[in-house]
């Protein structure tokens, strides 16, 4: 395989569907895209590792938004690990590339850098935010954190919200090849069952962690059969193939699925991409009095604002800024 082969699976995610057993699934790759997000920022590695797993889910469950849409995972804890947000916009017409962007934020002094990453969140939730554009009210989900990941949480959400057994393995890390530099790189496959016509829906608690539902309280029959043997596929994955470059996700579906009939279909490509403006920064301090304003100003004379996504840094007279603005953004 040569290097231009190996590359052109990096910062895609490839949709499948398993006929045989009627589940769907993805699978992605993201390296570039992956550094330019963690590049923005000086995290620690325990917290890089959260924002990598992050990062890579919401590309794996975004590809399925439609165009223009706006899907985001936030995970808030009450750890050291306090927020971690992704963004994932729906290309703007098709053949065009995604975006993603992501942040975290996190208590310094707490944080056990020697510590699993995912024990740093502590009690807390995960939350999938669906945009689907002006005059559509925003749809939304959240599930406790539950299991030993941040995928094990994704699970249950999918468990318990969308009644839609679902299954991630993932892996993510420093990767270099031969004479290169190291750099972070992350790769996965996500399985789910195709929605029912009338979804289940429990009366009683589950059967997962702290009466959450799982794949068991759902499916029956031929369904958790499929299910089961889909699943058990998966688990031989290696981490080296998810990962890749050598083995290309097309390569990775024949050898764990030939049995389940795999059908692909025309891969997602992903890139960075923030949509912060200095008109947007411009609308949130619109709701601001001069007042308020005239608190936020520096001993300069100006209104700073920062993005927490890729650091572009904005300075604004407070003359133009809120409510009570008294010359426009262009006045001299």
């Amino acid at each position: 395989m040569t290097l231009g082969s190996q590359l052109a699976w990096d910062d895609t995610v490839l949709p499948f569907q398993l006929d045989r057993s009627d589940i769907r699934g993805r699978v992605a790759r993201l390296d570039g895209v992956l550094e330019q997000v963690l590049r923005q920022h000086d995290y620690p590695p325990v917290i890089e590792a959260l924002v990598a797993e992050a990062a890579l889910l919401t590309a794996l469950i975004g590809q399925s938004i439609k165009l223009r849409w706006k899907l985001s995972l936030q995970v808030r804890g009450k750890g050291p690990a306090r927020l971690i947000a992704t963004d994932y916009y729906g290309p703007s017409e098709d053949g065009q590339p995604a975006r993603i962007r992501a942040y975290a934020s996190y208590d310094t002094e707490r944080l056990d850098l020697d510590a699993e990453p995912f024990s740093q969140i502590g009690e807390g939730y995960l939350a999938v935010l669906i945009d689907q554009g002006e005059g559509n009210v925003p749809y939304s989900g959240i599930t406790p954190i539950a299991g030993r990941s941040l995928s094990d949480c994704a699970q249950t959400y999918f468990a318990q919200s969308e009644q839609l057994p679902t299954r991630f393995a993932v892996t993510y890390g420093k990767s270099q090849m031969a004479g290169g530099v190291a750099h972070w790189r992350a790769g996965g496959v996500m399985l789910q069952h195709m929605p029912k016509a009338s979804p289940f829906v429990a009366s009683e608690g589950g059967t997962g962690e702290g009466g959450l539902l799982n794949h068991t309280d759902i499916l029956a029959g031929d369904e958790a059969e499929n299910w089961t043997r889909a699943n058990a596929l998966l688990d031989t994955v290696e981490e080296l193939e998810l990962i890749g470059p050598s083995v290309q996700p097309t390569e990775l579906l024949v050898r764990l699925f030939h049995e389940e009939d795999p059908r692909v279909y025309d891969a997602q490509p992903v890139r960075f991409g923030c949509t912060c403006s200095e008109d947007k920064v411009r609308n949130s301090l619109s709701i601001y009095s001069a007042k308020d304003i005239r608190h936020m100003t520096t001993d300069e004379g100006i209104v700073t604002a920062d993005c927490q996504f890729c650091g572009a840094h904005y300075e604004l007279d407070p003359l133009t800024v809120g409510f009570e603005a008294v010359k426009k953004p262009d006045a001299e």
